[in-house]
């Protein structure tokens, strides 16, 4: 993984992803993209209790490398020929896979943004449960200046995420926003002081890390899947969740702990 621009080290119970190009502004290339579901198989086989998404250098991400774009995926074409549709898409449906397994991963996922926050680099942050932006960065999903959507999630999960009316504003102007705009319609979860965002989502990865991990990995399926069901289902995955955590041992040293009145030591089984 030392070459596909994604850097990972664990501490403790946290891991750490790095988006590792900071001479290209951590522009997300193909090989990044395939390295991300990696380094994320590589920390969930740990354990670890929470993982921070971060970026190296003066900013989160750019967006796609547009040299990847055009060469990578077919988008360019060959001579006398149109653009390799067939390779696009799959590149495009590759991608979609690798920021899914971030949101796929029983784990918390913090994204710990600044600088520039944009397009593709803006949908990998959306894939993480929780974001901490500096002051200073700007976030926005610029496509439509030069012609393309968002598509690797960024259409589903902005609008999941600040719903329709500011989703589409922001994809059909283009426009990128400051750190305090977004955390005013919920794009960021909070702003912090400039330089701090990491040890910020460091501390809202502790936070939710002193839980019971299958019990935070459930309630996280469940908020994600549920999305979009009908009232009686959503609940209906709460009651499965909920029939196998009571058989838990996590679930019987948290009971003793509060019983107890001591702080639960947790084993994730």
């Amino acid at each position: 993984m030392a070459d596909s621009g994604i850097k990972v080290r664990i501490e403790g119970e946290l891991a750490y992803i790095a988006l590792n190009r900071p001479e290209k502004r951590n522009a997300i290339n193909q090989a990044m993209l395939r390295a991300l579901p990696e380094a994320i198989d590589e920390v969930d086989r740990n354990d670890v209790r929470a993982i921070i998404i971060y970026g190296e250098g003066q900013a989160f991400s750019a967006g796609i490398d547009f040299t990847s774009l055009t060469n990578d995926t077919g988008a360019r074409g060959g001579e006398g020929g149109g653009p390799d549709m067939q390779r696009f898409r799959r590149f495009v449906a590759e991608s979609q896979a690798s920021l899914n397994r971030i949101e796929s991963v029983e784990k918390p996922v913090i994204g710990a943004l600044h600088g520039f926050v944009g397009g593709l680099g803006l949908e990998l942050a959306l894939a993480c449960d929780a974001r901490i932006a500096s002051v200073g960065a700007r976030l926005g999903m610029p496509e439509v200046r030069i012609g393309l959507v968002p598509d690797v999630g960024g259409t589903t999960r902005l609008t999941r995420t600040v719903g329709y009316a500011r989703s589409k504003e922001l994809i059909m102007t283009a426009r990128m926003i400051e750190a305090a705009d977004a955390e005013k319609i919920g794009l960021v979860n909070r702003v912090v002081a400039e330089g701090t965002h990491l040890a910020a989502a460091e501390e809202l990865a502790r936070e939710m890390a002193r839980n019971a991990p299958l019990a935070v990995g459930l309630a996280k399926r469940i908020i994600d899947k549920g999305h979009g069901l009908d009232k009686m289902t959503f609940q209906e995955l709460e009651v499965l969740a909920q029939s196998s955590l009571l058989l838990t041992e996590d679930f019987r040293e948290g009971a003793t702990a509060l019983a107890q009145r001591r702080e639960p030591r947790f084993k994730g089984r």
